[in-house]
């Protein structure tokens, strides 16, 4: 790319007989029987020449701060090819209408006005920025600013490995690549599709491009991912890679809670006991991450304490959406529209002085984590890429992967099994299992459980579900939940002795032939519909002293669900097993695992049939407890 035209003086300057340094600033040789001068003094002179005789830096872009806003990200699209479940509001994102979006070439007048007043460096962002048609062209275009220094883009990947030798001749400096979880498993539940080893392999292909760092964005969120942090690390070791680890920042929609928030002080410590070495980089003034790394490895980490401890006093960063709205902060909800001035034959001047007068307005800083997540702002995916989580995630196995096995590249990374006590398997099979109940036609199997007493250094199915000797179940005339005149009430269990207790209960869903085809093949949009309706049923299973007002809360120590498919009646069977020790039982659990994964089957076959039907949802068995054992005959 062509260097920005320098001033007439420092021109001079430059032409001058004295030796300089890349910036033009002049370095004096050193005559003998002089003092030399520090380091420090000489860094101090040339940063003092630099301010008398640099060119000066656009008014329109200054914020009343001093701040200079040279680096511009710009969303090309609001659609994106992932369905993350933190990316979105629950109630979904209605998309801005094709004609209100900017055309490529509205993208690049704006990007030349930018260019003209002092940005040197642009990020085109999403949605997903490469799934728009025209991306290369646009990196193509953009490469040809005079001026502009590095043209960056922020992707999830999926189309990277594909789309990035185009990119790179086109004029493509920088890649950040979002990746939240180093386990397939856990990615295909959060995003909703498969991709993982898409991913992996887009990471692979930047490095042998020769991109370096590559950056690799990790937001941090308690009881999702935090657990992984190590081993993003320690992909460090031997790649050059840039792990950065983002603070989970709140956004219109993500029911943002303080308490899902891991901070960078939390993360430090945890880096800091695996690897007492770690070395702090320095890092530029407008830096937005606290860059470390670990001597000898090849990579380095970073934080971005957005949340903690915020950055707004360096910021230099301005936003245009895909709809062509400026916005100052990423946290602010004030925008002003480039798009609709461009378009009513608003001159260069007009818009400058538009957009001088929108960054004049930029506060000091934004207004804390706590007062953010009370603001009204756009949601993250109509922003730039996906940095959000809801509130309560579903706890996900980690299980033991290499996912740098790519095309014949292997990384090995030794994965966290802290999780893997809660989790002791999760598997699908293509074939009928042994002692099949539901029916004799090939089909999927899929079975999870947990279990507290599990080994965490052994993931392994288990073949079914705990014993329950039958036996007669003496009954009450009475409600248990009501008290003497009629009101609700919650029994008092204190008094009862500790027995272990085991519930199995059952559920059909009756799909119909093509939704159970789609299911079958593992072919629905929304992902594997089995493992998603399994991992639903064991954190409903946890979750029900809060969906049944007036259940126990019961400390579970196993929980196992089992979906297997029935060809002949186009059906799914469900089968959850709970177990406790405790004063009471576990029925409500093990009925709410099995109903909840008939809930979450229909959710995701939904969009291929509405004449799906949830019956036969049954306690089969029970056990413990003084009023005798029950097994359905």
């Amino acid at each position: 790319m062509a260097a920005r035209p320098v001033s007439r003086m420092l021109q001079r300057v430059l032409r001058s007989s004295v030796r300089r340094c890349s910036s033009g600033a002049p370095v004096t040789q050193h005559r003998p029987g002089e003092p030399s001068r520090t380091a420090a003094e000489e860094l101090s002179r040339r940063r003092q020449f630099l301010r008398e005789h640099a060119v000066p830096f656009s008014a329109f872009l200054t914020d009343s701060f001093g701040r200079q806003h040279s680096y511009l990200r710009i969303s090309l699209t609001e659609k994106c090819n992932l369905r993350c479940q933190y990316c979105m509001p629950e109630e979904g994102v209605p998309l801005t209408p094709k004609a209100d979006l900017l055309t490529t070439e509205e993208i690049l007048t704006l990007a030349r006005l930018f260019v003209k007043e002092g940005v040197d460096k642009i990020r085109l962002t999403g949605g997903e920025p490469l799934i728009r048609p025209d991306v290369v062209d646009i990196v193509a275009q953009l490469h040809q600013l005079e001026g502009l220094r590095t043209i960056g883009i922020t992707t999830n990947g999926i189309n990277l490995a594909r789309l990035l030798p185009q990119l790179q001749k086109a004029g493509l400096s920088a890649i950040n690549i979002s990746l939240d979880t180093l386990v397939p498993a856990k990615f295909e539940f959060i995003v909703r599709r498969k991709g993982f080893h898409k991913v992996m392999e887009g990471i692979h292909k930047a490095i042998e491009l020769g991109y370096s760092p590559v950056k690799v964005n990790c937001v941090v969120m308690r009881g999702l991912n935090e657990d992984e942090l190590l081993n993003f690390v320690a992909l460090t070791k031997g790649l050059p890679l840039d792990v950065r680890f983002i603070e989970y920042m709140p956004f219109d929609g993500n029911k943002w809670n303080f308490k899902k928030m891991v901070s960078y002080k939390e993360m430090l410590d945890t880096l800091q006991q695996q690897w007492p070495e770690l070395e702090k980089l320095p890092e530029e003034e407008s830096s937005t991450a606290k860059a470390f790394k670990i001597p000898g490895f090849r990579g380095q980490v970073s934080f971005i304490t957005s949340m903690s401890e915020h950055f707004c006093g360096t910021c230099n960063r301005l936003r245009i959406t895909a709809d062509g709205n400026l916005k100052v902060c990423l946290f602010g909800s004030s925008e002003v529209s480039l798009r609709d001035h461009l378009r009513a034959g608003a001159s260069e001047e007009e818009l400058l002085r538009i957009i001088g007068a929108a960054v004049g307005r930029k506060k000091q800083q934004h207004a804390g984590m706590f007062s953010i997540a009370q603001m009204k702002n756009r949601p993250m995916i109509l922003i730039e890429l996906p940095l959000m989580l809801q509130d309560s995630p579903p706890a996900i196995p980690s299980i033991s992967q290499d996912p740098f096995h790519v095309q014949g590249i292997r990384h090995r990374v030794s994965f966290s099994n802290r999780m893997s006590t809660w989790w002791k398997g999760c598997w699908v099979s293509r074939t009928p299992p042994l002692g099949q109940r539901w029916s004799n036609s090939p089909q999927r199997h899929c079975s999870s459980h947990l279990d507290s007493d599990a080994n965490p250094k052994c993931l392994s199915a288990v073949s079914g579900a705990p014993a329950t000797p039958s036996g007669p179940l003496p009954t009450s005339d009475q409600l248990t939940h009501v008290d003497t005149e009629g009101r609700a009430a919650m029994v008092d269990v204190g008094g009862k002795p500790d027995t272990e207790r085991v519930a199995v209960a059952s559920a059909v869903v009756l799909l119909g032939p093509v939704a159970f085809k789609l299911v079958q093949e593992n072919q629905l949009k929304k992902g594997d519909a089995l493992v998603v309706a399994q991992l639903a049923g064991v954190q409903a299973a946890k979750l029900t002293s809060q969906l049944i007002p007036l259940c126990h809360h019961v400390a579970l120590s196993h929980v196992q669900v089992r979906l297997e498919l029935d060809g002949a009646r186009h059906a799914v069977g469900i089968r959850a097993s709970c177990r406790a020790w405790g004063p009471t039982g576990v029925e409500m659990e093990a009925l709410t695992a099995a109903a909840v994964a008939a809930l979450t089957l229909y959710d995701m076959c939904k969009a291929v049939s509405r004449d799906i039907v949830l019956g036969e949802i049954k306690l089969l068995s029970k056990t413990g407890g003084q009023r005798g054992d029950f097994h359905r005959t």
